[in-house]
């Protein structure tokens, strides 16, 4: 019998997840990329190529969905196809350019090669177990700049070489967020002073491409 709940709950949930990134454009989202501000002949750095979505790396911005999410599940794979670099997934996102005039306010689920699954306060909290030990000594930390906001993952051997494709996912329940790298449970941060919000992807520097972005609503 339990079993058999298992499995029902299961396929409702699949039943309930949707690409939001389909392979063929990028309805849905926007860009937000400071330096178009200034330069409208400036291209956006995020392009739709050969079904994958294909982050150029710079100019710096976000693409910033459309809608508002609240407790999901994040399926994204993604590689750099070239040489390592920074990348990142932003949670909970909301008012734009709120730290560094670039930065929507948010947590980042960090993708920087080597250090994926770190996250980074950017104008939004979260608590970890081992704070200390994670972020630094309390008198540094803090949510806007020159403060404290990298709060570093459980684990560095989670990754795949490069090249190679990453999954990567990302739970996010009330307050709580959960990141898994290729099956590891990388971070776990719990009382985010957001329960909602937006999801952005960066251009931050590197190309990096991605196959799949997926949600699946949990309640």
């Amino acid at each position: 019998m339990l079993l058999c709940a298992a499995a029902t709950t299961s396929a409702a949930a699949q039943e309930g997840t949707r690409a939001l990134f389909g392979g063929r454009d990028l309805r849905g989202w926007h860009v937000d990329v400071p330096a178009i501000d200034s330069n409208p002949r400036v291209a956006s750095p995020f392009v739709v190529r050969n079904g994958m979505l294909a982050v150029l790396g710079e100019p710096r911005g976000h693409l910033i969905t459309d809608a508002t999410y609240r407790d999901y599940r994040l399926d994204v794979e993604y590689r750099f196809p070239g040489k390592p670099g920074n990348a990142g997934v932003l949670i909970h996102a909301s008012t734009p350019r709120a730290l560094y005039g670039m930065f929507p306010k948010s947590v980042e689920v960090q993708m920087h090669h080597g250090n994926a699954g770190d996250f980074w306060c950017i104008v939004e909290d979260i608590t970890v177990p081992d704070m200390a030990a994670r972020r630094g000594p309390r008198d540094t930390w803090g949510i806007t700049e020159g403060k404290a906001r990298r709060i570093v993952n459980l684990t560095d051997d989670s990754e795949r070489p490069l090249g190679e494709w990453n999954q990567m996912e990302i739970e996010v329940l009330g307050r709580s967020i959960k990141v898994w790298v290729n099956g590891v449970l990388v971070n776990h941060g719990t009382d985010a002073t957001a329960d909602r919000g937006q999801i952005a992807i960066q251009s931050e520097g590197a190309a990096v491409e991605f196959r799949k972005v997926a949600l699946t609503q949990l309640r």
